[in-house]
């Protein structure tokens, strides 16, 4: 169970419908970074990993969690032998010197993976061999989150597509500096305490002063209730357990989508769609219902 799974429940997207109202996004903005593959996860998760790199060179003094794809390094073996035990199929079609494989290559993607990110730390310049490794990290990526090793991945562990490459390349140019320049608090990635803990996992892309900013690579420039869901499960996260290193008295006031194949940042302000009376009531609720209180 995560934040993102949770969201799929059908009772749990009618109190959200119900609660909070979806503001209407009535800006038009211009595709400026059409996909150029059709491996969008991919690209996204990749994205995801290069934004987290420019963003602790443009602010040096943001705080870094650990990347997911340390995590699912470090689980690799686990997952493939636990889904080989209970698969059949999987143990006759794979090989243990595959699994090795598996196992060799992602260690030799982080540690590529860190000598190129200390590098751009250090130049700031955003080379090709950086964002492969960002491509590279997000094939890691589904053996934390989705717990399971996939066919896309046991096929193309550790290739990288050079239309993907120029995809990034020109996502990363539309980032305008003086967006994310931090004044005083730039966490990136970080997680939500204990209300992480009771939702099964949950970590934000980013919070920049007192925004929290999800980050998206959609090409459809719209404010889906999926989309919307997500950002104010993070906001509920957060008056709930806090955010880590997040100083004390220090407020969120915003909620942002970055929508990078527009190079823009869309903002809400939480108290245009929920007074604090109705919001410490669907707190209620929701810790409830996550603590299985409220049934389905």
């Amino acid at each position: 169970m995560s934040l993102t799974s949770l969201l799929k429940y059908r009772d749990i997207k009618t109190k959200f419908k119900q609660t909070f109202p979806k503001p209407r996004l009535i800006v038009n903005k211009t595709l400026l970074a059409p996909p150029l593959t059709n491996h969008y996860l991919l690209t996204g998760t990749a994205f995801d990993y290069l934004m987290r790199f420019y963003l602790k060179y443009l602010n040096p003094k943001a705080i870094s969690f650990r990347w997911v794809a340390e995590i699912a390094q470090l689980e690799t073996f686990s997952l493939l032998k636990f889904e080989y035990d209970i698969d059949e199929d999987k143990l006759i079609n794979h090989t243990f010197s595959e699994d090795k494989k598996i196992i060799k290559t992602s260690k030799k993607i982080l540690a590529k993976a860190k000598d190129n990110y200390k590098k751009f730390l250090m130049t700031g310049r955003m080379s090709k061999n950086l964002i492969r490794s960002a491509l590279l990290l997000a094939q890691l990526d589904p053996l934390y989150r989705g717990g399971y090793v996939d066919e896309y991945i046991l096929d193309n562990f550790g290739i990288v597509d050079d239309k993907d490459i120029k995809d990034l390349k020109n996502l990363i140019s539309l980032v305008d500096p003086k967006i994310f320049k931090a004044r005083k608090v730039c966490l990136l990635n970080p997680t939500f305490g204990k209300a992480s803990e009771m939702v099964g996992g949950a970590d934000t892309d980013l919070v920049l002063d007192d925004m929290i900013i999800d980050i998206k690579t959609t090409k459809n420039f719209q404010l889906t209730r999926d989309f919307f869901n997500q950002l104010i499960g993070y906001y509920v996260l957060y008056k709930i357990g806090g955010i880590n290193k997040l100083p004390l008295r220090h407020d969120i006031r915003r909620l942002g989508i970055y929508y990078a194949r527009y190079g823009y940042l869309y903002l809400i302000n939480p108290q245009d769609i929920i007074d604090d009376k109705s919001l410490r009531k669907f707190i209620q609720w929701f810790k409830k219902r996550t603590s299985g209180k409220t049934y389905i």
